[in-house]
């Protein structure tokens, strides 16, 4: 069996802040910038792994929380690691479990030890420290792990933010402190602290202080809206190593996606293309199409005349309204392909658009069909 290589991030060109780089891990290589489709709990719902690898994805991003409850990280180990159980041969990025910790704040207990929250599946009692979190990322197998941490919610005051970062950074050292450092697997820490500047910049100094593989910036997309999420992205990305990959977790539509490449992220992962899919919404050029809209019924042309998805090339608008309308399964499996096809394209013209040096006027044609609106896409050319 041939050594797993280094993990490693090579940044191959900048245009701007944009960065064109590539990620080099135990399971595969990755172009950035990326946008791993999320696989919950062992699977992107509504695609086959094959499917998903065919829309040019090259990570998928699991979850700590909702794989601990079921199967257990014991299960999926004794059975091969989480690769092979869920037949997916590219690398795996595993959340901590915070974000999830975090949307259970009714039935939780936060503690400095950690988590103790009862399971939404069975009402068990749980409890996720730093150590357990990492311990279940190693079960698991994936190709990066993240620290446990703390995502705070909005609004929050700026006391409670620099306690909640705090705790955060705390538990990044514990994390760290117990991650099996191996060839080819790397830890990410995760920058915190609201949308407070001196937090965030307090944050990102302990965290490079520990030497991360990688640096995330969480605690976003969590309502504070995009002008300020943006805002804190813009004085926050500075901070960050140039020879580390940075993430933004939790984010996002296309035009957040673009948005922030042009201040230096390098990779993404959200659940909207798939939980669009599954209802009713398809991305286009400029926009996004309700297929449950009843002026679709007698269009037989394909979501986009310019997307080559497999989608596009084989069924009409019609059908997929039909489908819909019929609430039959394969309208969330045909629709979730199309929108994962989307995502993957765009990474890809954003990725050729920095090692061209064009990626200004991408970003301002990219804006300008988003002004237009959906309707662009089903213009004949």
């Amino acid at each position: 069996m041939s050594q797993a290589p280094q993990f490693s991030f090579n940044l191959l060109s900048n245009d701007g802040r944009a960065r064109r780089g590539k990620i080099t891990c135990a399971h595969g290589v990755i172009e950035t910038p990326t946008f791993m489709p999320v696989g919950t709990a062992g699977t992107v719902k509504a695609m086959t792994p094959k499917d998903v690898e065919a829309t040019g994805a090259e990570i998928i991003l699991g979850n700590t929380y909702h794989l601990m409850l079921r199967p257990s990280a014991e299960r999926v180990a004794s059975l091969g690691g989480l690769h092979k159980f869920m037949n997916w041969s590219k690398p795996i990025l595993t959340d901590s479990g915070g974000y999830q910790v975090f949307s259970l704040s009714e039935r939780r207990k936060l503690t400095e030890q950690g988590v103790t929250f009862r399971s939404h599946l069975d009402g068990a009692q749980v409890t996720l420290s730093p150590e357990r979190s990492i311990e279940i990322q190693t079960l698991l197998n994936s190709d990066i792990s993240m620290v446990l941490d703390e995502c705070t919610g909005w609004p929050i005051s700026e006391q409670k933010a620099e306690e909640s970062m705090k705790l955060s950074m705390r538990w990044a050292a514990r994390s760290q402190k117990v991650f099996n450092q191996r060839p080819g697997y790397a830890l990410f820490g995760i920058v915190q602290g609201g949308v407070y500047p001196d937090l965030r910049k307090c944050s990102a100094q302990i965290l490079i202080g520990m030497d991360f593989d990688g640096y995330a910036i969480g605690g976003l997309a969590v309502g504070e809206g995009q002008k300020c999420m943006l805002e804190v992205l813009e004085y926050t990305i500075p901070l960050l190593p140039t020879d580390k990959p940075h993430y933004l977790m939790g984010v996002g539509k296309p035009e957040d996606i673009v948005k922030a490449v042009s201040l230096g992220v390098d990779m993404f992962d959200c659940v909207m293309p798939t939980r669009s899919g599954r209802t009713a919404q398809a991305f286009v050029r400029g926009g996004v199409l309700n297929l449950r809209n009843a002026i679709h019924a007698d269009d037989a042309r394909p979501l986009d005349i310019l997307c080559e998805c497999p989608v596009c090339n084989g069924f009409s608008r019609a059908y997929l309204h039909h489908l819909v309308k019929a609430r039959e399964m394969l309208a969330g499996m045909l629709l979730t392909n199309h929108n994962l096809y989307f995502y993957q394209r765009l990474m890809s013209k954003l990725r050729t658009a920095i090692e061209k040096g064009s990626f200004l006027k991408f970003q301002n044609d990219f804006n300008a069909e988003y002004k237009e609106g959906p309707s662009r896409a089903l213009e004949l050319q």
